[in-house]
Order: C-alpha cells, then structure tokens, then sequence
C-alpha cells in the first residue's frame, strides 16, 4: 500500500498546476530573506506554498483567511496546493503582514510572465478607477474637534465616577494602617509575629533576622533618601538661580522653550481606518478608497495603484507614470502610443505633460451627461475645442471607442464575478498590496487561459 498521490486528484489543465508552475517562475528571495537561517525557532511553511495557496484563493474570490484554512481541509485544489498541511488562519494573516511589500511586488512578477507570453502587446492603454469599499464603519467619521470633544467628555465624566467613588482622596493612597513609619514597623511587626506563630504551629524553623541588621538597612535607606531630596532641592534652586557651578549664567540657548502645538487640520477623519476616505460610487457615497488600474487591449492590468481622493482628477499622470515603470520592469520599453481615460480625469497640464513624452492623449473634456453642453468659460476653445474634433474623428471615435471594453470588464468581473467589493485590511499601504495582489491573479487569470487556449489550438 503507497500513500495516496496528489497528482491524482485533479486533471492536468487544471488551474492549480498553472499557479503552482508560475510561483517557481517567481522570485522568491524577498519571502526568504525574511525568515532566519541559524536553524533556531519553529520551522516555517515553505513561503512558495503559501504564496500559491493565496494567489490560488483570491484567483477564486476567497481572501478570508478563516475561509482559507478550512479550504485546507474541505477544497480538493487547496489541499493539493497545500501538500496536506493545514496552516491555521492565524499564521496566514501573519504572512500577508509580514511580507506585505514582497506580496505587492508579485504584481510585477506576474507581468513579466504575461510578457513573456506576449500578452503585453498593443499600443493603447486604458486608465480608470473603481470605488471598493473599505473595512471602515461609515459613521465612525468625524472631525478633529468631535473626536478632541469625545475625549474631554469621556475625561470628565470618568473625573466625576472617581469623585464619586473616593471623593477628596485620589484613590491610590496606602491604608491608614500602613501610611505613617510608625504604622508600617507595626504592621510588619504583627505580620511577622503572626507568621512566626503560623510557623511555629507547623513545626518548622523560623529564620530570625537580626534587628541590628535591619535598623541598620533602615538607617541606610533613609541616608539615601535624604541624599536624593537635597540633590533635587539643589537643583531646583540651581534652576531658579540660573547660575551653572562655574558661575556662567543659563543664556537663551539652555532655557528651553515652550512648546507651541500646531494648528489641527479641519479634515475629517475615520477611527477605524484612519487613510480612508469618503469616496462617491455608482450607488452613493460610501468609506472606501479609489482603486486605479491601466490596462491593454487584452484587459492586462499593466498598473495598479490605491488613491485616497474621491474624483479621478489628477490621477492621470501618475498612473502614466506607474504603467511605464511596470512595463520597464517587465522588460517592455516602448511607450505607449495612445492613452485614454473618461473625462473625470481631464487636466491639462498633465495632459500636456504625457503629450510631451510621445503619447497620445485622448480624454473628452465633456462627460456623457454635459456632452454638447458646454456653458464654463473657456471650454469653446483651445484644447477643449481641439478634444472634441479629435474624438469626432473616425479614427478618434474608432480608438476611443476601445476604453470601455478594455478595462470596465476588469472591474465588472472584479467585483460581481470575483465578489470583491470590500478590502480586507486597512490602511493605505495594506489596501494596496491587497489591490495588487487582487489585479495580480487577474492577470493570472488571462495568462493561464492564454495558454490554454494555444495549447488547444
């Protein structure tokens, strides 16, 4: 009898393989570099098999990772990507943690593969964002002088609990009993009688001190207490003098100076995740962030970055730039000829700017809603002018055309297919590894059907 094969639990098309094959493609020694060398300490789980067990699960929707270690036990693919082991939910929400950089980095790992593949062809990129929700209560916003108003609240009210409860005293005072010296020597005293007696009644030796030894000890405590008040008494009348031993007076460069704390900022501000922001969607305002992505005629998300502010305004350079240094990275050093985005992202100095590189910028400078309604002042002419005949062009109509089935199928299978309309973690910079890491088995996706698809052909 030979222990069961894995191998034989799933066909060989299957996308576990794909996953598996890919991760040894990965460089792993940022995951490694993390852990120690010396042989001490528990053992970790093989870092590779857990980078695939958590590609494979947000590849299928699945990023809890409570869901994740009972995947382990229940989900024929996860056992197999698992080897059998069941890492516990704990130590898989501690290896996000801990390699949170390393994980966002496999974003640009999985595009050099899809490059490889010649999947990063074509010569126009889409620029847009979606709006996720955050792991944020709505209502836990507020503004610096609510949360400053809650905080004084709750101080006065627990100052009145307190006076309630000790009334004049401070509630942290000794005994009566053991307050004074005298109260003290008689407690110990009558402590140490009644534990001699206890003693006695038990029958063992009871270990006498010597009282010479103890008022000495005594004496020795008070001697250093003493010496420690006169050294503070000296230098506090050191410092209402203002004279240093040598005679020299305390100049302006030793008085310290008081401290002046800042204006505070009039933002709001959530509690529970402090980076996020109130961001309006398709259904209403909601508590979330603005998660950007770039793609390409074959819906690869070249670029994928987390923003903090509600409009896309602004947000078109930067995510120019992000997609050049993705494609750079993944060995693609042509620049794209043709970038389009909807008209939220319509700045002209940054327009300018991109036009300068060698690429062409479309973007409407009217939405659906305004299109043949311009009334603000300038919009009749200049570059706006320029916009519009441009995208009244065959070929403008023809190339922008293309924007909306390059990337709004990203989003739509993100989060109706995929289920993912919430980020897990918090904060910025764990919101963007998530993001990556979200786009990253996207791309994982395409890149195994890509190849599915050839070898069947």
């Amino acid at each position: 009898m030979l222990p069961p094969d894995v191998r034989d639990w799933l066909p060989e098309d299957h996308f576990v393989w794909f996953v598996i094959d890919a991760v040894e493609r990965i460089d792993m020694a940022a995951f490694y570099a993390a852990y120690r060398r010396d042989g001490r300490c528990r053992p970790a789980y093989e870092p590779a098999m857990m980078l695939a067990l958590l590609l494979y699960a947000y590849a299928r929707g699945t990023r809890s990772s409570r869901v994740i270690e009972r995947a382990c036990v229940e989900d024929v693919a996860f056992r197999v990507i698992a080897a059998q082991q069941r890492p516990d939910h704990a130590t898989i929400a501690r290896f996000v943690e801990r390699h949170q950089r390393a994980l966002a980095d496999v974003f640009g790992a999985v595009l050099g593969l899809c490059a490889r593949a010649g999947l990063l062809g074509g010569v126009v990129v889409a620029i847009d964002g979606t709006k996720l929700h955050a792991n944020a209560s709505r209502d836990a916003t507020s503004d610096y002088e609510r949360i400053a108003r809650d905080i004084v609240e709750e101080a006065i009210a627990t100052d009145r609990a307190e006076d309630e409860l000790y009334g004049e005293a401070r509630g942290d005072e000794l005994p009566p009993e053991i307050a004074t010296r005298q109260g003290r020597q008689k407690w110990l005293r009558e402590a140490q009688r009644a534990l001699d007696e206890r003693r006695a009644r038990e029958q063992r030796p009871i270990p006498r001190s010597r009282p010479k030894r103890l008022k000495e000890s005594q004496r020795r405590l008070e001697e250093q207490l003493w010496t420690e008040c006169r050294a503070n008494e000296a230098y506090e009348a050191f410092h209402a003098r203002g004279v240093m031993r040598n005679g020299r007076r305390m100049g302006p460069a030793t008085t310290p100076k008081p401290y002046t704390p800042p204006e505070h900022p009039q933002e709001k501000i959530n509690t529970t995740d402090l980076d996020s922001r109130l961001v309006k969607g398709m259904d209403g305002w909601l508590q979330g962030y603005n998660a950007q992505a770039a793609t390409n005629e074959q819906q690869i998300v070249l670029a994928a970055e987390v923003m903090v502010s509600s409009p896309d305004f602004g947000h078109l350079e930067p995510m120019f730039a992000a997609t050049g240094r993705e494609l750079e990275a993944a060995g693609i050093t042509a620049v794209p000829e043709v970038l389009l985005a909807d008209a939220g992202y319509w700045h002209q100095e940054q327009m300018e700017r991109i036009v300068a590189t060698g690429t062409q910028v479309l973007v409407p400078p009217d939405s659906s809603r305004r299109r043949g309604k311009s009334t603000r002042r300038g919009w009749d002419g200049g570059l706006y002018a320029f916009m519009r005949r441009v995208l009244s062009t065959d070929r403008g109509s023809e190339l922008y055309g293309k924007r909306q089935p390059m990337i709004e199928p990203v989003f739509a299978n993100t989060k109706f297919n995929r289920k993912i309309t919430r980020f897990h973690r918090r904060g910025r910079a764990a919101v963007r590894t998530e993001w990556r890491l979200i786009t990253a088995t996207h791309n994982l996706v395409k890149l195994h059907n890509h190849q599915f698809a050839a070898a069947s052909a």
